[in-house]
């Protein structure tokens, strides 16, 4: 496992520090999930705002709608 070494404010580490309160074995096991949760967040804000682009542009765009109702006619309901 790699290591890193970062500062934090004073408020973090008193939070850092109460690890066990959490349920966490040390402080590099709450890091390491409070970053793959961020991360997590990261890559949902990132698919949310590519859905929106997708459907701005299929509602300003006929011929894709078109395209699309032709594509489903015929499939199972």
């Amino acid at each position: 496992m790699l290591q890193a070494k970062f500062s934090i404010h004073e408020d973090q580490s008193v939070f850092l520090n109460s690890y066990k309160d959490y349920g966490f074995k040390d402080k590099s096991e709450m890091m390491r999930t409070a970053l793959n949760l961020l991360r997590k967040e990261r890559e949902l804000q990132n698919l949310r705002q590519s859905a929106e682009l997708y459907a701005e542009t299929y509602a300003d765009d006929a011929e894709l709608k078109t395209l699309t109702d032709a594509a489903v006619q015929g499939w199972p309901e």
